[in-house]
């Protein structure tokens, strides 16, 4: 069944309501994984051939011999790698998955002559062929550097499994080793050498042909992705960002977050017309967009349409992090997602912003603290900084970040000084009489990016660990009362995840649902800043503008949530920064900007 949703582009959008796009790639995932599962298990596993599974062992690659224990091995691990792969529509996991499945009937056929694990391997086969239309997802944005991860992976993933290989035969083994000597014999078996562990009977032949296929497996593959053609993420093009900063121009006031679509890390598609665009970037199979989409709100779901082809084509799972409460009104009737409420944005509007009051006493008496002890403060257009100063800045926000990777995404734009972001604010504090460091009298600094023409939104915030504590609410005071010199009409602070929980489940009758809530909010806050950031906001007395994230399925949730994790710099499964290389170069721009420039007069 389906229905039809009418857009506001005047155009009639068809929701599926039928059996989920992904039942039958799913389907032939799990069967690839048992089977991989149980084709290990007859490699491996000597008793397992002759339990009561061994009516199923006899027609699996790996029921007799050490030829077809190796082949079992093989035929598994081939499988379970492609199970991912098949999961995600992927053309080439198909195309691996319908050579390696004949050629292991084949070789069950040659070996023992077994015509029923020819069917068992044929009847997967069949629906790989049937359905070949639903895998032709392409593949992922890719560099060589995973040939270095797989080979570390798969290297560890054969160490362990060899020495279950060696360990299973024990009744067989000769002599009583050492745990050194099985790994040493695995290191050596993995490598195609004999190692120091000797069998009685045809037993040294099988764990010999087991350990060579795990060796070859890991050095095939590894050499594999190493010399394949190299496919480097999607980077903002010079051209885009020209077209991206044009729309801003036009619509940036609509969304506080619409600068930070320039993060040059970021990928995008542009509507038809080339007046809307969506900006994001691909974790983990995840295509997150961060925000609003960029220019006419009328304009949006052709960028949205073109976003979720992008995701179709690749087999991604999109998400928006973040969006607004029209942002979000806007995907889901596009597309018929879902969204959840994430969090809320701290706002603060300038002419309602005093230190005067009950409710400031604590912001007021902190800054006048520090005042007293010597600091003082600057607040400038980017532009008005000369480049020494510039440089200076840079190096110190780079020396105090505390961690080993650049933290943001939704709310981060990832550079500060460039010469195209003359328009974004910078707040430092100084004091003049404290003994030169490495970045002279600096001891804080805030980037705000521009939000519109009368809006700027807090990018970071860094301070010398030495310095006095309340550096943040220092600046942030110093930039919202210069705020009226500079022509900046409202300030948006940090985003505040799961705010409404936080504040509802720490008032008088709250039930012991929204308290446990709380409470796990709480402790997950040593590592997040979960209730920090809230309660940091919430000294500048905001109003708070709640954020959405945009997901296609409560079960893609999880992997979602890591994903942004992953983006905004929490978890990082990066390579160490020695063995990182420089980014690749910008791809060439694919829309014309001078045709987008026609379509738009």
């Amino acid at each position: 069944m389906s229905g039809e949703v009418p857009s506001r582009s005047g155009r009639t959008r068809r929701i599926l309501r039928g059996p989920h796009p992904e039942a039958v790639p799913a389907l032939v995932a799990r069967a690839c994984t048992l089977v991989g599962l149980l084709d290990i298990a007859a490699g491996v596993f000597p008793r397992f051939r002759h339990s009561r599974m061994h009516t199923l062992a006899e027609v699996l690659p790996g029921a007799l011999g050490p030829f077809a224990a190796a082949l079992a091995l093989s035929t598994g691990v081939l499988l379970l790698l492609l199970a991912h792969g098949l999961r995600r529509h992927k053309r080439r996991a198909w195309r691996a998955a319908v050579v390696l499945l004949p050629a292991g009937a084949v070789a069950q056929f040659a070996y023992r002559h077994s015509l029923i694990g020819v069917v068992i391997s044929l009847a997967l086969f069949a629906p790989l062929l049937r359905h070949r239309h639903e895998f032709a997802a392409l593949p992922d944005p890719r560099s060589r550097w995973r040939a270095l991860t797989n080979f570390v992976l798969m290297g560890a993933g054969s160490l362990a499994l060899g020495l279950v290989i060696v360990s299973v035969h024990s009744d067989r083994m000769l002599g009583d080793p050492s745990l050194a000597d099985r790994i040493e014999h695995v290191l050596y078996g993995l490598c195609g050498f004999e190692g120091p562990l000797d069998y009685a009977g045809p037993t040294t032949w099988t764990v010999a042909f087991s350990l060579g296929a795990l060796g070859l497996l890991t050095a095939v593959t590894t050499i594999y992705l190493a010399f394949r053609p190299e496919h480097p993420a999607a980077r903002l093009t010079p051209d885009d960002e020209a077209w991206l900063r044009a729309l801003l121009v036009k619509h940036g006031g609509r969304d506080s977050l619409g600068h930070f679509a320039l993060r040059r890390d970021k990928a995008v598609v542009f509507s038809p017309s080339g007046k809307a665009a969506v900006t994001y970037r691909v974790v983990s199979g995840v295509m997150l967009a961060s925000g609003d989409p960029i220019g006419d709100v009328e304009a949006w779901p052709g960028a949205i349409e073109r976003f979720m082809d992008e995701a179709k084509a690749h087999s991604w799972t999109p998400a928006v992090m973040g969006c607004s409460e029209t942002g979000g009104e806007v995907w889901t009737r596009e597309t018929g997602l879902d969204a959840l409420e994430l969090g809320d944005e701290a706002v603060v509007d300038v002419a309602d912003f005093s230190l005067a009051g009950r409710a400031m006493r604590n912001v007021r008496q902190m800054v006048k603290r520090i005042e007293r002890a010597g600091y003082e403060t600057r607040v400038r257009r980017i532009r008005d900084l000369g480049e020494g100063e510039l440089d200076r800045i840079r190096r110190a926000a780079e020396a105090w970040r505390g961690t080993d990777t650049e933290r943001g995404f939704s709310m981060a734009l990832g550079r500060i000084g460039d010469p195209s972001d003359g328009d974004c604010l910078i707040a430092t504090a100084h004091k003049a009489d404290a003994e030169p460091g490495p970045y002279g009298d600096l001891k804080a600094v805030l980037h705000f990016v521009p939000w519109g023409t009368d809006g700027v939104s807090l990018d970071l915030m860094r301070r010398d660990r030495a310095a006095d504590p309340g550096m943040n609410e220092l600046l942030i005071v110093a930039a919202l009362q210069a705020a009226p010199r500079l022509g900046v009409a409202q300030v948006s602070l940090n985003f505040a995840m799961f705010r409404s929980a936080l504040a509802r489940g720490e008032k008088i009758g709250a039930g012991p649902v929204l308290r446990a809530w709380r409470g796990l909010l709480v402790f997950l806050s040593r590592w997040f800043q979960i209730e920090s950031l809230y309660k940091f906001n919430a000294k500048f007395r905001p109003r708070w503008e709640p954020r959405f994230v945009v997901y296609r399925s409560s079960r893609d949730l999880p992997r979602i949530g890591l994903a942004a994790m992953q983006a905004e710099g929490f978890v990082n499964l990066a390579l160490p920064r020695l063995l990182r290389r420089r980014p690749p170069a910008p791809r060439r721009c694919t829309h014309a900007t001078a045709e987008r420039g026609v379509r738009a007069a």
